[in-house]
């Protein structure tokens, strides 16, 4: 039950559920969430856990529905280009189902090997590839959900087009399980893209780097990452891969274009060495592309091998990084910890990671404050809370200050009239109602 109680989200407190259930079909998803409205019981919707911002940690006396049993691949179409899953199918063993047939499912997390398609619909995740291909919503075209009285809704559709009333998929697709239970969807799929290349350059300062992605707008690389000089220094100590860790930023890009990619890198190569790389390794073949890739995959579990982290998932316009970055360096500085910054430079999605020592609370209390304050300069340079990982429980206390009261009001509206208990996920999302 500990382990069903939580996400990976260290640093936020859980409740302690009353029980946890594990449906295999959406009938008895559909008739737990019956019962938990006549008895007026909160229930957690949670896929694989792999979440980072608290949306599928418990509150005291839930019912925790795990959706880990719901792993069936139902159908793979390859003349309409649909796959059919249930929650519970695993982001990699789906990839590698429908490569077979010469297919992909565009949106690509880095946790991909851990993290469940239920999880990716619930918090609408992006991840690597969403530079070129979009993020989870812009590849669901239907879903199956179970609503919080037990009713089983059908919508979207299996074509590619389609403007019948309001985009319910659209709003189900993000909710983090606070308005219903997603336990099926109709996958958008796509050709598989050619044998990609991949270049990794690296630059002495962080404004050179962002010069030379402003630079690539004629390529259109599928993925196009940034790692900060802390990061490369955590990766480098743990992988040994040879990166230059005196230089202050790195850029990853890959193209999956004809020949591994060659015109567009091409394109990449030229404007990173027109904005003064330091040096450039490109790949021969495919070992060597995805032995570059390992670098940014790395990222993460080379921070957390530091302490407890706290990752946070900020968007802002591409042209304003290196201010959001300059900003993370000094609020780091302030406060005396160590912030990694990584992430998805080409769509203006970066991950400032705080290491926290294990046992420092003095620590951890200023880690709490800076993050904050992180979200606080992200909203001053026109960006969001939150590119692909959600509010969950994190960040609910700044949702306003992004979408604002009118925003709150409305939310709360389809809020209610879909979950008029108040059963669905409670805490997360929205901001906690005061008396008043």
């Amino acid at each position: 039950m500990a382990g069903l109680s939580r996400d990976k989200a260290e640093i936020l407190e859980s409740g302690k559920p009353l029980a946890a259930v594990f449906p295999i079909t959406a009938d008895e998803v559909a008739e737990v969430l019956r019962l938990a409205s006549a008895h007026r019981v909160p229930v957690v919707p949670r896929g694989a856990g792999s979440g980072l911002a608290g949306g599928a940690n418990a509150v005291d006396g839930c019912v925790v529905v795990s959706l880990r049993r719901m792993d069936q691949i139902l159908e793979i179409d390859t003349s309409d280009l649909v796959a059919v899953v249930q929650p519970g199918v695993m982001n990699a063993r789906l990839a590698a189902e429908i490569a077979r047939h010469g297919l992909m499912f565009a949106p690509d997390p880095s946790s991909f090997d851990i993290s469940s398609i239920g999880g990716n619909l619930a918090t609408n995740a992006g991840g690597l590839r969403c530079v070129k291909y979009g993020v989870t919503r812009e590849a669901t075209l239907g879903i199956e959900v179970a609503l919080a009285d037990g009713s089983l809704l059908r919508t979207g559709r299996r074509t590619v087009k389609g403007v019948t009333g309001y985009d319910l998929v659209g709003l189900f697709v993000g909710s983090e399980g606070t308005l219903g239970v997603i336990t099926e969807a109709t996958l958008r799929l796509r050709p598989a893209p050619l044998a990609p290349g991949t270049l990794l350059a690296m630059f002495a300062t962080l404004a050179d780097a962002t010069a030379a992605v402003a630079g690539m707008s004629r390529a259109g690389p599928s993925v196009l990452e940034l790692l900060d000089q802390t990061t490369l220094r955590a990766v480098e100590a743990w992988q040994h891969l040879g990166l230059d860790t005196s230089c202050a930023a790195a850029l990853l890009a890959r193209s999956d274009t004809a020949d591994a990619g060659s015109a567009e890198l091409d394109v990449v190569e030229g404007a990173c060495r027109g904005a003064g790389a330091t040096d450039i390794l490109r790949s021969s073949d495919a070992v060597e592309s995805e032995g570059l890739m390992d670098a940014r995959r790395a990222a993460l579990p080379a921070l957390e091998r530091l302490g407890i982290t706290l990752l946070e998932d900020v968007a802002v316009p591409r042209g304003r990084v290196v201010e959001l970055v300059g900003e993370v360096e000094r609020i780091a500085a302030a406060h005396d910890l160590v912030i990694g910054t990584f992430g998805h430079i080409g769509d203006g999605n970066l991950h400032p990671t705080l290491v926290i020592p294990r046992g420092d609370a003095a620590a951890r209390a200023r880690a709490i404050v800076a993050a904050d304050e992180i979200l606080g300069a992200t909203l001053r340079l026109g960006g969001t809370l939150t590119g692909e990982h959600g509010i969950g429980v994190l960040k609910r206390d700044r949702l306003e200050d992004e979408i604002g009261p009118v925003g709150v009001r409305v939310s709360r509206a389809v809020k209610h009239a879909l979950d008029p208990l108040g059963i669905m996920n409670p805490g997360k999302v929205l901001p906690l109602e005061t008396e008043g």
